[in-house]
């Protein structure tokens, strides 16, 4: 209730500088691009993928860093939270997704980011709030982010509002959803 209390005063906030700005109705962190999975590829992708994290221990991070992304190709501009705190364990978690879309001929989330001495930054990981069509990014930085941050860091409870305990890691394929718990 209070996290939708947040959300409701940052879009409200941002629909100022962006009317079109549309709330987010549900709310993931994702740990590889979406890809399209042959029917038949779909029981033996998640047995991969249970078995590459069934080691995986539960952990917080927080997600408490105001920031604007696009999509890839600018049709879409998202105002999202990054993460703060649990950037390692998320790497660790892609780092085994990724191992899985290699197995079958998949395309990595961050590919980029194996080759070595790259000067790539981290991937952003984040939760999107809020989105709108087009590349609207310029219009919600500078002075819209520094409000928009400032909301989180004076709402109270912020901090154990964007405090997240990964319990589980879930798997959509079509309308179907597979969970694999944590440790």
């Amino acid at each position: 209730e209070e996290f939708l209390e947040l959300l409701e005063l940052l879009v409200s906030c941002a629909r100022t500088y962006v009317s079109s700005l549309a709330a987010m109705e549900e709310f993931h962190l994702s740990l590889s691009q979406c890809v399209v999975l042959r029917y038949h590829w779909i029981d033996p992708f998640v047995r991969s993928l249970k078995e590459r994290l069934a080691a995986f221990h539960r952990f917080f991070c927080v997600a408490d860093q105001v920031k604007v992304y696009t999509n890839q190709n600018k049709t879409r501009t998202f105002i999202g939270l990054e993460v703060s705190a649990g950037h390692f364990q998320l790497l660790e978690l892609v780092s085994e997704v990724d191992r899985v879309l290699e197995e079958f001929d998949l395309p990595t989330f961050y590919k980029a980011r194996r080759l070595p001495l790259t000067s790539l930054p981290d991937p952003s990981f984040h939760i999107s709030l809020a989105w709108c069509v087009g590349d609207l990014s310029g219009r919600l930085e500078g002075q819209c982010l520094r409000e928009l941050q400032d909301i989180v860091d004076r709402f109270e409870d912020s901090a154990l509002l964007l405090r997240v305990q990964w319990e589980e890691i879930r798997c959509k394929s079509g309308n179907k959803y597979f969970s694999f718990p944590l440790r």
